[in-house]
């Protein structure tokens, strides 16, 4: 079974699709496959499927849902027993792992590597794993379900580890002297996320390497001008800390590390 969520949501086993076209079998499915093989309590299958309010008929509605899904799986491997596959556990139910692929998975595992790399001040491995973990995200995490309040949640927390890897990644390979690599994809970055400081200051510190001072000190008026109208906040003080060593041309800048981490963000 290989299973998608870093991007469009897909599962498919032995090469065949078996993601519902329709809104609520896909959605049951999104959540029992990234929760990795975790019993999803029947409640929370209804909360995701109906948050406002749920039919009486919700329970017989579950049931049938997860009988199609079990259809699915059996048409696309009759080897397989689809029960064992989805299985019902006392309270919910659960996909298990039969010999499973999930690119959910592979990235945390490769951002693993990366965290502990950094944390050893091996910024080249450090710099490998992450992009390694970061190449596998294809859009949004679920991109095409429409999303309740479980896997809104879910989602939300995925965005936030891919963030990390990012920032961490763009951190070492800045250490390592990569700023002319960088500039790109940060200035890109950087104007999809305008209140997030630490993306800012990473864009600066490469601006002001290879030459541009002047929109390096521009994109901190930019920065503060949304933080003050959005957030009703200032920088913080090591993104001011770098704005006053960008006007004084501080040597130090020039040397190698990083901006700093100083998330902030709405």
């Amino acid at each position: 079974m290989d299973i998608s969520v870093l991007g469009p949501f897909d599962v498919r086993i032995s090469g065949s699709p078996i993601t519902p076209t329709a809104a609520k079998p896909a959605k049951l499915l999104a959540l029992l496959a990234i929760e990795k093989g975790r019993t999803v309590a029947l409640d929370d299958c209804i909360r995701e499927l109906w948050p406002r309010r749920a039919p009486r008929t919700a329970n017989a509605a579950i049931h049938t849902y997860i009988s199609k899904l079990r259809e699915a799986v059996a048409a696309a491997s009759p080897d397989l027993d689809p029960k064992s596959v989805i299985a019902t556990r006392p309270g919910g139910y659960v996909l298990t792992p039969h010999n499973w692929s999930s690119d959910q998975e592979e990235f945390e595992r490769l951002a693993e590597r990366g965290h502990r790399a950094a944390a050893s001040a091996d910024d080249a491995a450090a710099s490998t794993q992450f992009r390694r973990a970061l190449a596998l995200w294809k859009g949004t995490a679920l991109s095409n379900v429409e999303a309740g309040p479980l896997l809104q949640r879910r989602r939300a927390e995925l965005e936030e580890r891919r963030k990390s890897a990012y920032e961490r990644c763009v951190a070492a390979e800045l250490r390592l002297g990569r700023h002319y690599e960088l500039l790109g994809e940060l200035v890109a970055q950087a104007s999809a996320d305008r209140t997030d400081e630490q993306l800012h200051a990473h864009l600066m510190l490469a601006l002001y390497r290879v030459g541009r001072r002047v929109q390096a000190l521009q994109v901190y008026r930019n920065l503060r001008h949304q933080l003050v109208n959005e957030l009703g906040l200032e920088p913080s003080p090591v993104v001011q800390a770098l704005q006053r060593a960008i006007l004084t041309a501080d040597r130090s800048l020039h040397q190698v590390g990083d901006a700093g981490q100083v998330r902030r963000s709405a």
